[in-house]
Formats: C-alpha cells, sequence, structure tokens
C-alpha cells in the first residue's frame, strides 16, 4: 500500500475586502486518496451549516473551537512549487461553499493548471453551477446524509431546506463534470431501508460510495456506531439496483 506523505498547516486566504476573504483551515500537502486518480493535496475551510452528530471534524465545524490562520498566499505559493509534481486540489470542509472567497481562489489555483475537486453537502446550488459554469471544477462529490425523510435528522439541523439538496442533486446528474454521491452509513441513522429510499431518489446516479464510519475522536455527538461489513455489503447490492457503480470506502 502507498502512504502518502502528509503535513497539516492552518492557512487563510484573505481576499481585498476582510467579508469576502476565503479561509484555509488546514492543508493536507499529498493524498493519494481524496482525489480518485489525481496525487494531489488537501485543503480544509473552516465553518459548517450542518450539525451532524457523526462529523468527524468537529474542530472544523464548531466556531466556538479556536483555530489558526495564516496568509493563502503561502498556500498559493506551495502550489506553485508543486507544478508538475501534483496533478490536482481537493477543497474541502467544513462546507467550503460558504466561503465567500472562494471563487476567486478557485481561480487562482486553476490558472496554476491544478485539476480541482470540491466535496460539498450540498446546500448551495447557486454557488455550485456557478463554478460549474466558470469551468472552475473539475470533480465533485456530494454528500448524501440519508433518504430526504431523515434528512433533517441526520444533518442535525431541524427545518433544514432540502429543496437546496435536491438542486444540488440534480445540477451533479446533468454530468457536466465528473461527480459521486457518498454517505457514510452510521448504525445509528442508515437502514437497508433508507439506502432503498436513497437509491430510488437518486436512480442513474453514475457512482456512489458507502462510507465506514470511523469514531475520530471529536466527533459533535457520541454513542454511534459503524454499520458491520456484512450489512454494507447488504446495502451496496440495494443501492445497484438503482445506481451504475457502488463501492464500499474505508473497509
Amino acid at each position: 500500500m502507498l502512504v502518502a506523505w502528509t503535513t497539516t498547516i492552518c492557512a487563510a486566504y484573505i481576499g481585498e475586502k476582510e467579508d469576502a476573504r476565503m479561509k484555509i483551515a488546514g492543508l493536507q500537502k499529498l493524498t493519494l486518496l481524496d482525489y480518485p486518480g489525481k496525487v494531489a493535496c488537501s485543503m480544509f475551510t473552516p465553518g459548517c451549516n450542518y450539525r451532524c452528530p457523526f462529523c468527524h471534524n468537529a474542530a472544523l465545524v464548531l466556531p466556538e473551537r479556536p483555530r489558526g490562520e495564516i496568509h493563502g498566499g503561502d498556500v498559493l505559493a506551495f502550489l506553485r512549487k508543486r507544478v508538475g509534481m501534483l496533478d490536482g486540489v481537493c477543497v474541502s470542509g467544513g462546507e467550503p461553499l460558504l466561503q465567500a472567497g472562494l471563487t476567486d481562489f478557485l481561480r487562482e489555483v486553476k490558472a496554476l493548471g491544478y485539476a480541482v475537486k470540491l466535496d460539498t453537502n450540498g446546500s448551495n446550488p447557486a454557488l455550485l453551477g456557478l463554478l460549474i459554469d466558470e469551468g472552475l471544477l473539475d470533480y465533485a462529490a456530494m454528500d448524501i446524509k440519508n433518504n430526504l425523510s431523515k434528512y433533517c435528522e441526520t444533518a442535525g439541523v431541524p427545518g433544514l431546506d432540502l429543496d437546496t439538496v435536491v438542486q444540488s442533486a440534480e445540477l451533479l446528474m446533468q454530468e457536466r463534470i465528473p461527480f459521486e454521491f457518498r454517505t457514510t452509513l452510521v448504525r445509528e441513522f442508515h437502514t437497508r431501508e433508507d439506502v432503498l429510499e436513497i437509491g430510488r431518489w437518486l436512480q442513474g446516479a453514475p457512482r456512489y460510495f458507502l462510507q465506514h464510519f470511523v469514531d475520530s475522536g471529536d466527533l459533535l455527538s457520541g454513542g454511534l456506531h459503524p454499520v458491520e461489513e456484512d450489512e454494507m455489503r447488504v446495502m451496496a447490492d440495494i443501492l445497484r439496483s438503482y445506481v451504475k457503480e457502488v463501492e464500499l470506502r474505508g473497509i
């Protein structure tokens, strides 16, 4: 197995205006896993509008957690030095689409010749569409929290506007860029029936990953457990009736 050398640093991209800055809370300098088929780096933005109990990045999500920041010029300088060595940049979070400076930042990244992958919860279809229109995204991964009837509970947001989630999914299903849907399976939240309903909702999607839940020790909520591997395989078989390619991740 190839092992990625990684270094995490804190960073923030500061735009011309304070209210339009792009924040980056961490940089993984090398990953062979986060961007399919690419040797990439991953950057992590702070803040999220969801509160999924099983989120493994509580330090990024919760605003009361202290986070150090440095100028994003250091991140761009790093990317300039890695031109020809890295293929792509994965922008994750938190929720990157909350960042006011994301569009300008991605323009600079693309100008360096990198492919860009975005990880998103799908809560901002308008910005997602604009980024696709401008050619700033080469791949997207959208987290599907659960079937729509249990979405609010699983995302930890009562009254969540589900239209934004549906619109983002429909936008990606146009297949203007390669993409994946993915769900982290948690015993307390996901059943075979839930996976069946997800399949009916997203029928025809090109690829779907069912992810193994791991307690990172920095969860938003405790007392949660992974779905057993055998049960995950059953769920994958259910989903294959609706989705072209289904794989398990993390087992």
